[in-house]
């Protein structure tokens, strides 16, 4: 088979490689559409490797067909083969196939095509984690979602919404402001015009202070907005796109109950990821069906152009997923 691989020559290459070996526990996902994640570009860089078992090309959440299954699962009578189904993956997504444990597997919601379903499993997991797990989400709460642009940003605050939070957002400019009107956040803060840490000031004093933050961009902004968190507020890290260090005023953060916290979903074991994915089939799902939540793609390259889309998302221009379609599939 093919897959994407990081070349010598710093370029990204559709290259001959072996073909994927299925352990009992696992299926065969013939890939019909794969999506990129910031991840991935942190991959390309040398920063991020993929965890033990997994292929050394990208890819961490896939769409496709299932043709092989091994022992147990074929056993078990869940999956069969030419069942549609989107997977999580620790890598190996950018590929024509790949091996997939079956607790990473979940099923294409009714009525979204091959490119939708491949945008869901890392970034809504992602989303349900900090949001749910880690957040610990109240309805009426207010969440602060750092880069509304990205592709988290596109899953995180209409999910908030369906949930009954308010949500506030940031964006880099007005044209980015723009482009994420669709997802209708309560308030877009756009950085090159106003300061995110008196906005925060301004929600707080007006009796609705943000609760959840979910922040990719980290750097000094992160101790000048702590203090303005409402109380017992958690502020999650998940990146450090905008610097590795900031300095915190730690008196505000216990007199607040203030909860600075890291996490990422990839370091989960594939215990831990079966359990959130299962969960987030049953409350999720539903309302992706319904259409109260649905994925947005910004833009769809064939995977022999994954380089192109990997630039694109470094441009910082994109508004939602980007996805590789393999062979002949249909972009929508």
């Amino acid at each position: 088979m093919h897959a994407i691989l990081n070349g010598s020559d710093g370029h990204l290459h559709w290259t001959k490689v072996p073909d994927p070996e299925i352990k009992d526990d696992q299926v065969l996902l013939k890939v019909a559409a794969a999506a990129l994640n910031r991840a991935d570009l942190l991959q390309r860089e040398g920063t991020y490797p993929p965890p033990p078992d997994w292929p050394e090309w990208f890819g961490l959440e896939a769409a496709g067909t299932i043709v092989a299954m091994g022992k147990e699962i074929e056993a078990e009578g869940k999956w069969h083969i030419g069942d549609q189904a989107t997977a999580l993956l620790g890598g190996g997504g950018y590929a024509e196939y790949v091996a997939v444990p079956a607790g990473m597997l979940m099923p294409v919601p009714k009525d979204l095509s091959m490119v939708e379903a491949a945008a869901l499993p890392e970034v809504y997991g992602a989303a349900y984690l900090f949001l749910f797990m880690e957040g610990k989400l109240q309805p009426g709460e207010t969440l602060l979602m750092q880069a509304g642009a990205s592709g988290l940003a596109s899953v995180v605050i209409p999910m908030a919404k369906a949930f009954g939070a308010r949500v506030i957002t940031t964006v880099m400019n007005g044209e980015l402001a723009k482009a994420i009107e669709h997802l209708h956040a309560d308030r877009v803060v756009d950085t090159s015009k106003e300061s995110l840490k008196d906005v925060m000031q301004e929600e707080l004093a007006a009796g609705h202070g943000v609760n959840i933050a979910i922040d990719c961009l980290g750097g000094p902004t992160v101790g000048e907005c702590l203090p303005y968190m409402d109380f017992d507020g958690r502020w999650i890290m998940i990146a450090t796109l905008a610097g590795d260090s900031t300095t915190v005023n730690m008196r505000t953060m216990y007199a607040r109950g203030t909860r600075l916290i890291g996490t990422t979903l990839r370091r989960r074991t594939s215990e831990a990821k079966a359990e959130l994915l299962s969960d987030m089939v049953e409350l999720i799902w539903p309302k992706i069906e319904d259409g109260t939540i649905r994925p947005t793609v910004f833009a769809v390259f064939p995977i022999e152009e994954a380089e192109a889309a990997q630039d694109l998302m470094y441009s910082g221009k994109s508004a939602g997923k980007i996805v590789l379609t393999v062979g002949d599939q249909q972009e929508m």
